[in-house]
């Protein structure tokens, strides 16, 4: 079970306070596991502004991104192709948040200082790992952050192809549990590759008005 962190020094604005109109909320704080977990907790996540060394800002899409559980799209050559790998939880997540951030990846913002953070947050029991395996080699995986019934997804790879989209259907399977309609599956934004997966746009607001029901139940059965 997930260890509980010191509590965060820092106190985040109350949404009351934030534009409705732009997903950033604030600059500044730090990456201790208690500001991480006090942040997703109220609907934020952080990431760099303007690169890897920049400041970090703490967001809240106005239109968040979140994937229903009984909504993934798995077409039938996907659905094929998974039968070729392997779905592990948390047995090289490291190797996964290094393949995530390679620098040779375009729009890469995993600064080691956010490496640092979410590996701490790892081995508390808070963040962790899906990961597609073909023939002992790590093909795809994907990682996230995990309290109660929200995972929070931050980042996915592939070494072969649709191994990252098996993960998603590997985290999805470790997600619909009897818990499964109260569960909330974030990924931050909606892009055109997500979309096609069926990942969908929700109101900031309905996105925080979900999220204390989920915060309220508990792990899924993989992730304790």
């Amino acid at each position: 079970m997930p260890v509980p962190p010191e509590p965060s020094a820092w106190i985040f604005p109350e949404p009351g306070d934030w534009d409705p109109d732009d997903d950033l909320v604030g600059m500044g704080a730090d990456l201790a596991p208690g500001t991480l977990l006090a942040a997703y907790s109220q609907g934020l996540f952080p990431m760099p502004i303007g690169g890897r060394r920049a400041p970090i800002g703490w967001f809240s899409p106005v239109r968040r991104g979140a994937l229903p559980l009984d909504g993934l799209l798995v077409s039938r050559s996907l659905r094929r192709s998974a039968r070729h790998f392997e779905i592990r939880v948390d047995t090289a997540f490291e190797e996964v948040i290094d393949a995530c951030g390679d620098r040779r990846r375009p729009d890469g913002w995993i600064s080691p200082a956010i490496r640092a953070a979410y590996l701490e947050l790892h081995q508390l029991g808070w963040v962790h790992s899906v990961e597609a395996w073909r023939e002992g080699r790590l093909a795809g995986g994907l990682y996230g952050v995990g309290i109660g019934g929200l995972f929070a997804g931050e980042s996915m790879f592939h070494r072969e192809r649709d191994a990252s989209k098996v993960a998603l259907m590997g985290l999805v399977e470790v997600l619909s549990d009897e818990y499964a309609d109260r569960r909330v599956l974030d990924v931050q934004w909606q892009t055109p590759h997500l979309a096609s997966l069926g990942v969908v746009e929700i109101a900031r607001s309905a996105y925080l008005a979900s999220l204390p029901d989920a915060l309220a139940i508990g792990l899924p059965e993989a992730f304790r």
